[in-house]
């Protein structure tokens, strides 16, 4: 697609928070949060040119790297959130967008999202075929108060759970979507942390891609502030997860 006539650098959308997204207590989930700042981002990359339809014009997508999230409050079921996001930098196959959600003008969630530029045939990082020096870069402006980070994971851990993946964990790019690695992680810690909001801020570092029918092992390590979770196939690691807690 063209660029949009409504294109700019630095892009809000709403959202209305519906209740199949929310926990029994109300409130959005951890999951329903990444997807929604994650469709902002893909809503920009669409006005702007870079989307994922266009992008496959050459064998192309946008695939999820490294993405740290800092909470101060969720928002909860029938809550219309603004989310807001502007590019750091982008050069090559590299991209590093900052996103923030708002409740009726208050800052409630900040991110950090490190995105690649991955060939969907040879399944390989390459530099972006597109066009993209219409989009304003802000490598000042940042969302997060700490940027992401590589997640030391080779502590003692132990196996909590052994799974095969299922056609219903892929998605358009063919292979286990981002979120879905979140979700079988945050579907072993206590539901009162969850309830509670005590979940500060999470990273997740993106390492190999899954497949169907991979069979996998989640790893858990957890200490008084953060628990960290690793997800492997054949003994190397896929996925990693800090949970830093309040």
């Amino acid at each position: 697609m063209p660029i949009a006539e409504n294109f700019t650098s630095i892009f809000s959308k709403d959202w209305e928070i519906n209740f199949t997204q929310c926990l029994p207590n109300g409130f959005l989930k951890y999951t329903d949060l990444c997807n929604i700042l994650q469709l902002t981002a893909a809503a920009h990359s669409e006005v702007g040119g870079i989307s994922f339809s266009d992008m496959q014009e050459f064998n192309q997508a946008w695939v999820l790297s490294r993405m740290r999230v800092e909470i101060e409050e969720l928002p909860k079921w029938k809550d219309v959130v603004t989310v807001k996001t502007w590019i750091n930098t982008l050069e090559n196959s590299r991209s590093v967008r900052a996103l923030e959600l708002y409740v009726n003008g208050k800052k409630m969630v900040g991110c950090e999202t490190f995105w690649a530029v991955f060939n969907t045939k040879i399944r390989r990082p390459e530099a972006l075929a597109l066009p993209f020096a219409h989009f304003k870069l802000y490598p000042e402006l940042k969302a997060t108060e700490i940027p992401f980070s590589k997640i030391n994971f080779n502590n003692e851990k132990e196996s909590v759970f052994a799974k095969t993946v299922a056609l219903s964990d892929l998605d358009i790019v063919n292979h286990v979507n981002n979120v879905k690695y979140l979700e079988w992680c945050l579907d072993f810690v206590d539901e009162k942390l969850l309830f509670k909001q005590k979940i500060e801020s999470f990273e997740m570092n993106f390492l190999k891609e899954l497949s169907l029918k991979d069979k996998v092992v989640i790893h858990e390590n957890t200490n008084a502030d953060s628990m960290i979770f690793s997800i492997t196939k054949e003994e190397k690691t896929c996925f990693a997860l800090q949970l830093n807690l309040k």
